[in-house]
């Protein structure tokens, strides 16, 4: 990606597989008009891995890649992790949303009740590049009936937690999507673990890769700047799977 500095800015990147991925190589690197970039490292929940790096004014390009090898298990859900993704949040208006959610999947419950709310966002938005803004959330999608994967997966998470069940968004890459670009998912917690599931239904769960994980989008962006606007100029993403597997949607997958 390439981004244009107005002057001394921090910038936190979340853009490495999390872990405890194996990554059998892995390389970043920092390009800035006056000399490449220190970058600093810290690992947030679940695994997260955040690149912390300062720049004055100036073009910055960033190159990543990696080769990952094997899949790994989600963690277990903690007693605050029940807690915490139960909650509305910026831009998962569960408490606004309650009343549609009650009304449209009153008495289901467990992998029934999962499915149906995936479905339900899946009939009812369409995919449309550019329609929504950074601000929007998961009511206001429900209203323009539009949007791009986070807003499908803002208002799969409202819905669900609005219906008791935690759930939270994931950042991954996801080999298959087309156009390819970075992806955003849910996971829900139903009966005793965290499944992955996707309304947009663009890509195959099973070879989707963890970045970050949070409440919504605000926890799990790519690329987040500090002290001053930039001019987000070019952002190209690659993700490819030795072998491309197929998705039964109505089979529940966990997310490696």
């Amino acid at each position: 990606m390439r981004v244009q500095l107005h002057g001394p800015t921090r910038a936190v990147l979340a853009i490495a597989p999390a872990q405890p991925a194996v990554i059998e190589h892995e390389s970043l690197v920092l390009r800035h008009d006056h000399g490449d970039l220190e970058v600093r490292e810290l690992v947030g929940e679940h695994g997260a891995r955040m690149q912390l790096a300062a720049g004055g004014e100036g073009r910055l390009d960033i190159e990543f890649s990696a080769v990952v090898e094997g899949r790994t298990e989600p963690g277990p859900a903690t007693e605050l992790d029940l807690i915490r993704f139960l909650r509305p949040s910026r831009y998962c208006e569960s408490d606004l949303l309650m009343p549609t959610a009650r009304s449209e999947f009153s008495g289901l419950s467990g992998f029934v009740l999962l499915d149906a709310v995936v479905e339900w966002v899946a009939s009812r938005l369409a995919y449309v590049s550019g329609s929504s803004l950074p601000t929007d959330g998961a009511a206001r999608t429900l209203i323009n009936r539009q949007g791009v994967c986070r807003d499908y997966a803002h208002l799969t998470i409202a819905l669900l937690r609005a219906m008791d069940v935690p759930a939270r968004m994931v950042s991954v890459y996801a080999p298959g999507l087309s156009p390819m670009d970075f992806h955003a998912v849910v996971e829900a917690h139903v009966d005793g673990g965290w499944y992955v599931v996707d309304a947009t239904r663009l890509a195959p769960r099973q070879s989707l890769l963890r970045i970050s994980t949070g409440r919504d989008a605000a926890d799990t962006a790519f690329l987040t700047t500090h002290d001053r606007d930039i001019d987000f100029q070019w952002l190209e993403v690659s993700a490819v799977v030795d072998s491309l597997p197929y998705d039964d949607i109505s089979l529940p997958v966990v997310l490696g």
